[in-house]
């Protein structure tokens, strides 16, 4: 180790936090969280940026795919909360309360609940009250509904593969198995990350 202006340097002339903030090989270095990251190395060289590489392309990633808002559902008209809301009560094949669509779409109750009142008057769901608890209510998809959600699902399958058609299968899975790894993590510690 040696030293350039009074910083450590190695056998390549790169300080420790030059080598410590270097992405990996295989990570990307032109995408626009790369130049933020670069930028922040700059301002904060002492700081362990790695964290921002991860976090930073997921929030990107998800702003982008939010912004395509999903083709086929921008064409029938719905939303994407709007089609998870569909979309939970038809992979569920029976009836559901608003708070028990609140968790499946992991959504407040109440977005839940404008969601559901712009769903009944499509008429693609119906409730109905509990017999035994009035404040109870019980969702459902009508006919049309299980429709749309039957017809819209290949098409938004489709399109999804469409959007990851720049990764190889291999890549998918990997990419599939590193973020199901994150987000049991997240789930497991939801309560100490809210604040």
């Amino acid at each position: 180790m040696t030293s350039v202006n009074g910083r450590p340097t190695d056998e390549n002339g790169a300080s420790p936090d030059t080598a410590r903030h270097a992405p990996s090989p295989s990570a990307p270095s032109h995408d626009t969280v790369a130049a933020v990251v670069g930028q922040w190395q700059a301002v904060h060289p002492d700081l362990d940026t790695g964290p921002m590489e991860i976090i930073g392309r997921i929030n990107r990633c998800a702003a982008l795919l939010q912004q395509a808002e999903d083709a086929p559902l921008r064409r029938a008209g719905l939303s994407r909360p709007e089609f998870d809301l569909l979309g939970a009560l038809r992979r569920t094949g029976h009836e559901l309360t608003p708070s028990e669509l609140t968790r499946e779409t992991f959504s407040s109750g109440a977005a839940v609940t404008k969601r559901l009142k712009q769903l009944t008057e499509r008429g693609l769901v119906e409730r109905r009250g509990d017999t035994r608890d009035r404040r109870v209510a019980h969702v459902r998809l009508t006919d049309a509904g299980r429709e749309l959600v039957d017809a819209i699902l290949p098409e938004q399958l489709a399109y999804e593969t469409t959007v990851l058609a720049g990764l190889d299968t291999p890549g998918q899975g990997e990419l599939a198995t590193l973020l199901s790894e994150l987000l049991v993590q997240l789930e497991g510690r939801l309560g100490v990350l809210r604040v």
